[in-house]
């Protein structure tokens, strides 16, 4: 009797175990309707808010989209957590940016410099919410970065196809400019303060031809 109360016992906690796994894995998709797209090149799991012995990605464009959850009241986009490479700032920025009034998409590319925000929108007041998404996107980088936005929504696989460029590459570099010249044909917002114009650049930076 003994044995047959025991083995039934076990049985019992392997029953409860599998479901309990069940349930967990039925949270993960159930908890948030949001969509992220991290680049493709990227094999392993993305871990967020992860410290040591996260990958060195200094040498990568960081890129990743979000869109807007359809589910009401949904806060899974307000966990903000500190920025640990590039891909981490890009989530961020994108993360916040579908918090934002009318934005309902958005596209952001990370390089060493610049921050590249493509985001589709219903605004009625265009440069109001790409101020919005500009400062957002300031509010996450070092002070150092520079920062373009566009509602133009076809923009955002231009945006996209930079992920997979080499940052160490001359022509990444060539492709990036020219992307952010288009970029500057949507509104940018206002300009930061007296001293930096709408994207964050100073007179010095625009004197070095850092917007070419």
């Amino acid at each position: 009797m003994k044995k047959i109360a025991i083995t039934l016992g076990l049985c019992a906690i392997t029953a409860l175990t599998g479901c309990q796994k069940n349930m967990g894995n039925n949270d993960i998709y159930e908890e948030s309707g949001n969509t992220i797209n991290v680049n493709n090149k990227r094999h392993e799991l993305y871990r967020e808010g992860a410290g040591a012995g996260v990958r060195n990605v200094s040498n990568d464009y960081g890129f990743v989209r979000h869109q807007k959850s359809p589910i009401m009241n949904d806060n899974t986009t307000n966990d903000h957590r500190t920025a640990i490479d590039r891909e981490q700032l890009a989530h961020l920025i994108s993360k916040y940016s579908v918090n934002l009034p009318n934005v309902h998409d958005a596209a952001t590319l990370v390089t060493d410099k610049e921050v590249l925000v493509a985001y589709d929108t219903d605004s009625k007041d265009r440069n109001m919410t790409a101020d919005q998404v500009k400062r957002t996107a300031m509010s996450v980088v070092p002070r150092y970065f520079h920062v373009y936005v566009t509602d133009n929504k076809a923009l955002i696989q231009d945006v996209e196809n930079l992920a997979s460029l080499d940052s160490t590459n001359r022509k990444a570099r060539d492709q990036v400019n020219y992307v952010i010249n288009k970029m500057k044909k949507s509104p940018q917002g206002n300009i930061v303060n007296t001293g930096e114009d709408a994207n964050g650049l100073s007179k010095e930076d625009q004197g070095r031809g850092m917007t070419r």
